[in-house]
């Protein structure tokens, strides 16, 4: 990977599947987990506003 790639790979943001990964990652329990993913197989979360 050279310069120019590892540049703009770090201003181009999270990636949608990140983003997902680091939600689920949060869950405090099973139940919250699965919830979670249930609303990831809807299109519920990608439909969230996000802050950034």
């Amino acid at each position: 990977m050279n310069l120019m790639q590892k540049l703009r790979s770090a201003f181009r943001g999270q990636t949608a599947n990140r983003l997902e990964t680091e939600y689920l990652n949060e869950a405090v329990s099973i139940i919250d987990l699965e919830s979670r993913q249930r609303q990831i197989d809807r299109g519920q979360f990608r439909n969230r506003n996000y802050p950034f």
